[in-house]
């Protein structure tokens, strides 16, 4: 009686001979053999996608990833197989959890980059439908080495919660029986380090902290269409400030004023930058308190600096936003 092993050195030369049909009725029998052995089932459905049993490899392909949730190639093939349907967000989803597995595959990136191109397409040539439309809020703020997301959704089991990372992708979905799935799936701003990110379910939102790469400054969550945005330095340590305000602001206040939007679920723009600012001021010691306080002052709110060495030595020269000029206000 011929071993599993027999059938698959069998099934891997008929494949290599362009006998798919053969190799297909190898692994189905070394498949009878050994049933819980999810790598047969992914190779079982290459075969398949080169016969354009397109539903048959699906299949197989579902039943190796319910096997071994880490097999990117299960992944990477039901994403292309996917697309030969023309089911590009289910493709998309397979691919991105793939990539995040997977991340020096490039692949990847090139089925990733196809099923954005369709996806597109549909969006522009079509009525959008209740499957894309998004059902929850998101916002974002940023530490100098993390960026943290928030996704505003209440109530949601942690087992609907489906998160998975690429090099420079994050894909949220969120199942909610009797409804169309939640996705957003934004190519960031920056590359990120995916074995560090993390999240947490919590009661009224979905919090995600993205590692980042560099220490630089995200002018936005997602990839800029304008590449010039990209063009920009490493934080020297001085978190610039959006405000024309001299006076120092309340760091209690600021706090409090978070706290309360956010139970409100409003926490976005100023609202997040005071929150991390905040957050500082709070866990900082008395010389990184002062060195915020004339930064801030000294600057007309432009730059925020928590070394006291570098701030306490000379006077700091404002630095307005790019794009923006600084101008002396006449009361």
């Amino acid at each position: 009686m011929e071993t599993v092993h027999d059938l698959i050195e069998k099934a891997k030369t008929a494949f290599i001979d362009d006998n798919f049909l053969l190799a297909v009725n190898y692994y189905t029998q070394a498949i009878n053999l050994s049933p819980q052995n999810a790598d047969l089932y992914a190779e079982r459905a290459q075969s398949n996608i080169k016969l354009n049993n397109i539903t048959e490899a699906i299949d197989d392909l579902d039943r190796a990833i319910e096997l071994d949730r880490l097999m990117a190639k299960a992944y990477l093939r039901k994403g292309a197989a996917c697309i030969k349907l023309e089911k590009y967000h289910t493709a998309m989803e397979a691919l991105l959890i793939g990539s995040s597995l997977s991340q020096n595959d490039t692949r990847f990136a090139k089925l990733i980059k196809e099923c954005n191109e369709h996806i597109s397409g549909e969006e522009s040539n079509s009525v959008p439908i209740e499957v894309d439309k998004r059902k929850y809020r998101h916002s974002f703020y940023q530490k100098p080495d993390e960026v943290v997301v928030t996704i505003f959704a209440k109530g949601i089991p942690t087992e609907n919660v489906m998160i998975s990372y690429g090099e420079q992708i994050l894909s949220v979905i969120i199942n909610t029986p009797g409804e169309p799935s939640y996705r957003f799936q934004p190519r960031l701003y920056r590359k990120i380090v995916p074995e560090k990110c993390k999240y947490e379910v919590l009661k009224t939102k979905v919090e995600i902290r993205l590692v980042k790469a560099e220490l630089i400054n995200w002018k936005s969550l997602e990839y800029p269409q304008d590449l010039s945005a990209l063009q920009e330095n490493k934080p020297s340590g001085r978190p610039s400030y959006p405000s024309s305000n001299q006076r120092v602001p309340d760091w209690d206040k600021l706090e409090a004023q978070v706290k309360k939007e956010e139970k409100e679920e409003k926490l976005d723009g100023d609202v997040a930058a005071n929150k991390m600012f905040g957050d500082i001021y709070k866990n900082a010691d008395e010389d990184m308190r002062r060195a915020m306080n004339k930064s801030y002052v000294e600057s007309n709110g432009t730059v925020l600096s928590t070394c006291w060495k570098e701030v306490g030595k000379k006077k700091i020269e404002p630095s307005p936003p790019d794009n923006m000029e600084l101008r002396k206000w006449e009361y």
